[in-house]
């Protein structure tokens, strides 16, 4: 355990440098940044409340909202989902993730996010029509991550990401960090009762030194001039950014009964600062029943969204999921649960998710 002074200032001291990442937000710079894959919420349960559950997510999905959340990991989870991204455009997205308890107060895990573009054909200026064959992008992120519990109400974690981006003859590949705080406390009668019911949570994300595409496809066949011999030159590609982005967020969990837990009903906000596009604000809500159902909705506001001429997301806002998680064996912490989350489209048809999560 560290001191409570020492904590104090680590805690200062990450919202400072969240501050002023806030306030360097611009949504002029949108479309300026690339990898902006990492913006995409693989995982199926935060997915279903809008990502609105920044402060109080907890376990192998944290990994992509809060880091510090999966220092609530119990002992071992597993966690695979699929995507059907943005319906009719064959894109599909894979994740897999893997944490493990360390200890009583840390915990590890390993993440991997890739995207599948389906076969695209290949065109040339001579051939614009094709006929050429096809070739396959491949987009990787891996994630590994680090989270601690500092005492009975802070966690903090951080989270290192690899990016990869190729298709044949070109490759681009990156790393970037995350790092992330919760505050979790009890407010009103579930103090006496010992629940802890209130969550606070700062998160930054993608924070890392520009990219840059290289390969063969950037080479260019050309002849010198004054003598005319053929010549191979290699040009420049420009260097991108990633998309680094704040989330600021708080939850409150409101249980029905004084004597039981077996319903609760958790409200949570999260506040979005990106750096490349325009902020969010979230809202989302999820009910659980004895911690084998649990229902959720949400709605991903941000400026001009209802709006279809100003529109600058496919997203159209509102979220929804469920979950079913069942013991395996009588009065088991050990669980398997199957996962959904739906994300409403303009355009493109919605956005669907299944999870499949066992723990151990």
């Amino acid at each position: 355990m560290i001191s409570n002074i020492g904590l104090k200032l680590k805690v200062i001291a990450l919202s400072a440098l969240v501050t002023s990442s806030v306030i360097a937000g611009n949504s002029d710079r949108a479309g300026q940044a690339g990898g902006t894959q990492l913006l995409i919420n693989p995982f199926t349960r935060s997915s279903g409340w809008g990502s609105a559950n920044s402060a109080s997510v907890m376990g192998l999905e944290a990994q992509y909202l809060n880091v510090a959340g999966l220092a609530h990991v119990e002992k071992t989870e597993l966690l695979v989902a699929r995507t059907n991204w943005l319906g009719g455009t064959g894109t599909k997205i894979n994740s897999f993730g893997f944490s493990q308890k360390m200890g009583n107060a840390s915990a590890l895990a390993f993440g991997v996010m890739s995207m599948d573009f389906g076969d695209i054909p290949v065109t040339t200026v001579e051939q614009p029509e094709g006929n050429l064959g096809t070739f396959k992008p491949q987009f990787l992120n891996l994630n590994l991550s680090y989270a601690k519990e500092f005492s009975n109400s802070i966690f903090g974690g951080i989270n290192v990401k690899v990016i990869s981006e190729s298709i044949a003859n070109m490759k681009a590949s990156g790393i970037c960090f995350d790092g992330g705080i919760q505050y979790v406390t009890s407010f009103g009668k579930d103090k006496e009762l010992k629940r802890k019911n209130v969550h606070f949570g700062i998160s930054l994300k993608n924070v890392g030194p520009q990219v840059r595409y290289r390969g063969d496809g950037l080479a260019v066949k050309g002849s010198i001039l004054s003598t005319g011999a053929p010549q191979t030159f290699e040009m420049r590609s420009q260097e991108y950014d990633l998309p680094s982005m704040v989330n600021i967020g708080a939850a409150y969990d409101y249980y029905f009964s004084k004597e039981n837990n077996d319903q609760r009903l958790t409200a949570a906000l999260n506040f979005t600062s990106n750096s490349f596009t325009q902020d969010q604000f979230s809202l989302g809500f999820e009910y659980g029943y004895k911690q084998l159902f649990m229902l959720r909705a949400g709605m991903v506001y941000e400026k001009g969204i209802f709006n279809a001429d100003n529109r600058k997301t496919a997203l159209t806002g509102p979220t929804a999921g469920f979950t079913f998680d069942a013991p395996l064996g009588k009065a088991s912490t050990r669980k398997f649960g199957i996962d959904y989350a739906y994300r409403m489209t303009s355009i493109f048809a919605s956005v669907h998710t299944i999870g499949l999560r066992l723990k151990l």
